[in-house]
C-alpha cells in the first residue's frame, strides 16, 4: 500500500508515534478515507489505559499473550509489543514465560471435548477412581479446584493426565511472574475475540479475583483484548487501496 501523506496527515501520524511509539501501515488508508473515524477509535482506545488500573508491563503481556496465540497469530503485533514491553521493563524470561502460557492453550480443545464425551457416552466415565483422584489433589494444589473434565480425562488416559498434571506443576514451580499475572494472561487469552471460552474465561475470573485482581482490572483485561477487532483492517484496508489503484 502506498499512500503519499499530506502535510497535515503527517503532522498527525508524527503524534500518534510520539504517544504510542509506532504506526502501522493500514492506519495511512484510514487516515486517508476516514480520519474520523481513526480519531474517534484512537480515543476510544486511549480512554481504556487512561481509565484502566493496569500498569504498561501488564498489558504488554497481554497484548503478546493474545498476539502470539495460535488463534491469532499476528506477528506484526508481536513484534512491536515485545519491543514496548522491554521497554516497560519485562525481561526476556517474563515474555518467554508468556509464550509459554498461551502454547498450553490448546488444552482447551481436550477440556471442551471430553465434556461433551462425558454427556454422550454417559456410564462410560462413572466414578473417579485413585488415579484420578490423586491427580485432582494434586492440580488442586495448584490451582485449588478438582475439574470434572481432568477426572473424565483420566478416568479413560491416565497417562496423558498424569502428563499434564507434570507439566502443569513445572509450569507453576519454575513461574517468574507473579500467580495474579500468570492468571490475567490466562483470561486474556480466553477472553480473546479470536477464541472466546466462556467456560475458562469464568474460570480464570474467578481464580484472578482470588489471586487479588480487581474488577476492574479484570474489565481492562476484558477491554485491551476487545481492541484486537482492529486487526481486521490490517490486510483489509492495504487491500482495498491496492485494487483500487489498479482500477
Amino acid at each position: 500500500m502506498s499512500i503519499t501523506l499530506s502535510p497535515e496527515e503527517e503532522r498527525f501520524k508524527d503524534a500518534y508515534v510520539r504517544s504510542r511509539g509506532y504506526w502501522v501501515e493500514f492506519n495511512d488508508g484510514l487516515l486517508r478515507h476516514n480520519p474520523r473515524w481513526l480519531r474517534a477509535h484512537l480515543a476510544y482506545a486511549d480512554i481504556i489505559q487512561k481509565e484502566g488500573p493496569l500498569d504498561e508491563r501488564m498489558r504488554e503481556l497481554i497484548f503478546i499473550a493474545v498476539d502470539a496465540s495460535t488463534t491469532h497469530l499476528y506477528t506484526r503485533g508481536l513484534e512491536i509489543h515485545i519491543r514496548k514491553a522491554f521497554a516497560a521493563n519485562c525481561s526476556a524470561a517474563d515474555l518467554i514465560e508468556v509464550l509459554l502460557i498461551a502454547a498450553v492453550q490448546g488444552l482447551d480443545s481436550v477440556v471442551a471435548g471430553v465434556s461433551i464425551l462425558a454427556e454422550e457416552a454417559g456410564s462410560a466415565f462413572e466414578g473417579e477412581g485413585d488415579v484420578a483422584s490423586a491427580l485432582l489433589d494434586r492440580y488442586a494444589s495448584l490451582f485449588g479446584d478438582r475439574p470434572e473434565w481432568l477426572s473424565h480425562v483420566a478416568f479413560i488416559a491416565p497417562g496423558y493426565a498424569r502428563a499434564l498434571v507434570e507439566l502443569a506443576e513445572i509450569a507453576e514451580a519454575d513461574a517468574g511472574l507473579t500467580p495474579r499475572e500468570r492468571t490475567l494472561v490466562r483470561l486474556a487469552l480466553a477472553a480473546s475475540p479470536t477464541h472466546l471460552n466462556r467456560e475458562a474465561m469464568r474460570t480464570e475470573t474467578r481464580r484472578a479475583l482470588n489471586a487479588g485482581a480487581s474488577p476492574a482490572e479484570l474489565l481492562e483485561v476484558f477491554q485491551l483484548v476487545g481492541l484486537l477487532g482492529m486487526h481486521a483492517c490490517v490486510d483489509g484496508i492495504p487491500a482495498v487501496i491496492a485494487a483500487a489503484g489498479k482500477g
